[in-house]
């Protein structure tokens, strides 16, 4: 989702910066978790292993991350 964008001849109405706002909020939340995945290294370069264990390494990591939010 894009948020909208003002200029100096149409500014933003009041839905759109409501619109624009809900996006923002949700955005964060999004790019705390992503920022608590690449903490861990497999997550943030390439994965050099063999096969597709890279992927089931991924969820794994996840999965840790979502059972410590659980459990916190």
């Amino acid at each position: 989702m894009i948020p909208y964008k003002a200029t100096k001849k149409k500014p933003l109405t009041v839905e759109e910066k409501a619109f624009n706002t809900m996006l923002s909020k949700l955005r964060i939340v999004i790019e705390h978790i992503n920022r608590e995945l690449k903490i861990f290294r497999i997550c943030k370069e390439t994965y050099r292993g063999k096969g597709e264990r890279g992927l089931l390494r991924v969820k794994l990591i996840a999965s840790l991350y979502n059972h410590r939010v659980v459990f916190v």
